[in-house]
């Protein structure tokens, strides 16, 4: 004779160890993107990424890695450069967003723009708006002195074209001004019997 438990083996648990069935509500949520108001019902796990591209086709902001490390989803909050990807939508409630569609001004393109124009300073431009945006938050913050500075603060974005060089010297022209964007390295006094860096 065979043993029989006496209760079923996928026993039903306590109501109190039970997961919740129905997800949670949406939010409501007031953002300003790109000079424009937006009230909207969010669910809480969205994006701001996801919000950006698919609910308002504000398709600028790109999605490469969607984890937060190769930063051509950064638009910026407030001023301040934020990986869109790893920020829930419903986190920026009030906040005033901007895509690299809201940079330029009816015709007239921002400076950064026109210092990526100026410089070359893309190539695919997969990573463009991002790397904008990134720029302009780095402006913001006014923590690069120096051209190493630029290089070593954009270092959150990639390129995979690998314009680096081009990237930097654009930024560097707009928060230092033409020709004043040096690296560390110019301003090293050269020792007697080395090779300069």
């Amino acid at each position: 004779m065979r043993w029989r438990p006496t209760r079923p083996r996928h026993a039903a648990l306590p109501e109190s160890r039970m997961l919740p069935t129905a997800a949670p509500a949406p939010q409501s949520v007031r953002l300003r993107i790109n000079g424009v108001d937006h009230a909207m019902e969010i669910e809480p796990w969205v994006s701001l990424l996801d919000l950006l591209r698919d609910r308002l086709r504000l398709t600028g902001t790109k999605k490469g890695c969607d984890h937060g490390q190769c930063g051509a989803c950064t638009v910026l909050c407030d001023g301040e450069r934020v990986l869109s990807c790893l920020s829930l939508a419903v986190m920026r409630d009030g906040c005033e967003i901007t895509t690299v569609e809201g940079l330029a001004q009816d015709e007239a393109l921002h400076p950064i723009q026109q210092a990526f124009i100026a410089h070359d300073a893309f190539q695919c431009g997969y990573c463009t708006p991002g790397q904008l945006c990134s720029a302009i938050g780095l402006i913001n913050e006014g923590h690069a002195k120096t051209l190493d500075d630029v290089r070593e603060l954009m270092s959150g974005n990639l390129c995979r074209c690998g314009a680096y060089p081009k990237i930097a010297q654009a930024v560097a022209e707009v928060a230092f001004g033409p020709g004043e964007h040096r690296s560390e390295r110019a301003h090293a006094p050269i020792v007697p019997g080395t090779v300069p860096g």
